[in-house]
This record gives structure tokens, C-alpha cells and sequence, in this order.
């Protein structure tokens, strides 16, 4: 298997969401990632889709995501032809002895420090999933007392729209 990443314009309509969560559901397909937000057009919304499954089940979906009448677009992501993020609020164990080390890992990271208690951190990080792994693995020693991580969002490379095409054939 696979981890396939899916980008799915749908109307910005209640219950879309679940609809399509069940889809994937009884198909018996986990949910790795989602990520759901308006788009540049306020009736229109980018669902962002990661799933772990092999490409004869994918398809299937994919056609059957085709189906509904919510759903605009759908297009598969592949990941040299897409920027894809995720974002990471990670509060970390923090006293005197260890702080600044725990500061300067984050800068390493390119992650801010965006709240301070006396005995914790909270640290924000974007960037693609193997660097978010990499930070969670280097502050775990340290003792992570809560953590977030958004959905991955991602959108294709150059100038071509999903959006734009969509809303020309529909």
C-alpha cells in the first residue's frame, strides 16, 4: 500500500464532509489525514485527503468521489508534482537546565516558540511530515506534554488551478 494524497473541491455545503468521510469509511479505507477550508471562492471548499491504499481501490473511490453531486473536482497529488505542509503545536517539558536547549532546537526546525510557562514550551512547526517527524523525535526526550498536528495541505506546482478548471466545466 500506498499513501496517496487526494485534493477534492466540493460545495461548501453542511454534511459534505461526512458524506464523503463515509465513502471512505465502508470502504473499509483509514483516514491518514484531512484537511478541510474555503477556497478563494467562498462556495467552494479544498478538501485535502491522505490515504494509505493501493491504486485499484483508489480509483474506485476516486470514481466513486466523481459520483457525488457536492463533489467539483478530484485530483490525485502526487508528491514531486505538489507542495504539501502540515503545521505542529508540540508543548514540551522545559526548566531552566533544559529551556535553552529546547529553544535552540526549535530554531534549528525553523519552529517558533509561541507560548512560555514556567515549566513548559509550546512550540509551532510547519513544514512537510518527515521534518515535523524528525522535530517530534528530537524534542521526545525532553517529554512532550501535548501535541496537534493540522491535516496536510498541499496544492500542485506551477500556475494551473484545480479550482479554476472546476469552475470552467462546471
Amino acid at each position: 500500500m500506498a499513501k496517496n494524497t487526494l485534493s477534492v473541491l466540493v460545495e461548501n455545503k453542511p454534511g459534505v464532509l461526512a458524506r464523503i468521510a463515509a465513502l471512505f469509511s465502508r470502504r473499509g479505507f483509514n483516514i491518514d489525514s484531512l484537511a478541510v477550508g474555503p477556497t478563494e471562492h467562498p462556495d467552494i471548499s479544498r478538501m485535502t485527503v491522505v490515504v494509505d491504499v493501493d491504486e485499484l481501490p483508489l480509483e474506485q473511490v476516486t470514481k466513486q468521489l466523481n459520483k457525488l453531486i457536492e463533489v467539483l473536482k478530484v485530483v490525485e497529488l502526487e508528491p514531486n508534482a505538489s507542495v504539501q505542509r502540515q503545521i505542529v503545536l508540540v508543548k514540551v517539558r522545559a526548566d531552566a537546565a533544559n529551556r535553552s536547549h529546547i529553544v535552540e532546537t526549535a530554531e534549528l526546525f525553523r519552529a517558533k516558540v509561541i507560548d512560555v510557562a514556567s515549566d513548559s514550551l509550546t512550540i509551532e512547526a510547519t513544514g512537510k511530515v518527515e521534518k515535523i517527524q524528525a522535530l517530534l523525535g528530537v524534542l521526545e526526550p525532553f517529554g512532550i506534554r501535548e501535541l496537534v498536528q493540522s491535516g496536510i495541505v498541499a496544492v500542485g506546482r506551477g500556475p494551473r488551478s484545480i479550482t479554476d478548471r472546476a469552475l470552467r466545466s462546471a
